[in-house]
C-alpha cells in the first residue's frame, strides 16, 4: 500500500480518526493516498483542503470534464499511474465512455489524436504540459494564449492551481510508494457539500 507505515482506521483515534470519518467511501475505505498521511494528521488536513478547493468547489470555471482531464494531463506527464486511473476515470463518468476517457487521456499529452480536444482544452494541456515539465520556463505569453482561448484570470487561476495541486498529489503518491491495490476507482466529494463525503 505504502513503502511507510500508515494507520488504518479501526486504530485511528483523535483528529485522524475524525477525518476518515469523513473521507471514507460508502464501503468504508479509506483512500491509500489519504492513508499516506496518518502519521501526520495535519497534512491529510492540508491536501483535503486543496483537493476539495481546487477540484471539487465552486465556483470554478473549468468544467469537471477539463479539471479531470487536466489532471490526467499532469499525472501522466508525472509518470503517476494511481493518480491517471482515478481520475482517468472520473474523466469517463464526465463523458459517459470509458474509451473516449482513454483517448483523451492519450490525446492530451499527443499520444494519440483519435480523440477530439477542443481548442479550449489542447490550450488547458498546453500550459499544464509546460508547467509540469519546464516550470522554469514559463512566461507571460504562456498566460495570454489561454486568454485566447476564452479563460478569463480567475479562470487561469483555477488551471494553474489544479495543475500544482497534482504536481504535490503525485510527488506524495510516487514519493511514498502509494499503490491503488483494492481501491473503489473514481470517487469523489460532492461539489455541494462543505465536507468530503463521496459521491
Amino acid at each position: 500500500m505504502t513503502w511507510i507505515r500508515t494507520i488504518d482506521h479501526d486504530k485511528a483515534t483523535g483528529r485522524l480518526n475524525s477525518l476518515y470519518d469523513q473521507v471514507k467511501t460508502p464501503g468504508g475505505h479509506i483512500d491509500n493516498i489519504l492513508k499516506s498521511h496518518s502519521l501526520r494528521p495535519r497534512t491529510l488536513q492540508a491536501h483535503l483542503a486543496l483537493y476539495k478547493a481546487t477540484m471539487h468547489s465552486l465556483p470554478n470555471s473549468l468544467s469537471p470534464r477539463e479539471r479531470e482531464l487536466v489532471g490526467v494531463c499532469v499525472s501522466r506527464l508525472n509518470g503517476c499511474d494511481y493518480c491517471v486511473e482515478h481520475h482517468r476515470t472520473g474523466l469517463a463518468r464526465h463523458v459517459g465512455n470509458e474509451s473516449l476517457a482513454r483517448a483523451l487521456a492519450e490525446a492530451v499529452i499527443g499520444e494519440s489524436s483519435q480523440a477530439s480536444l477542443t481548442e479550449r482544452e489542447k490550450a488547458l494541456a498546453t500550459y499544464a504540459s509546460k508547467l509540469t515539465l519546464t516550470p522554469g520556463l514559463m512566461a507571460e505569453n504562456d498566460i495570454e494564449a489561454l486568454r485566447k482561448a476564452g479563460l478569463d484570470d480567475a479562470g487561469i487561476l483555477d488551471l494553474n492551481q489544479i495543475v500544482a495541486y497534482f504536481s504535490y498529489a503525485n510527488r506524495t503518491v510516487l514519493g511514498l510508494g502509494v499503490s491503488q491495490q483494492g481501491e473503489p476507482l473514481g470517487l469523489h466529494p460532492d461539489e455541494g457539500e462543505k465536507g468530503f463525503k463521496h459521491a
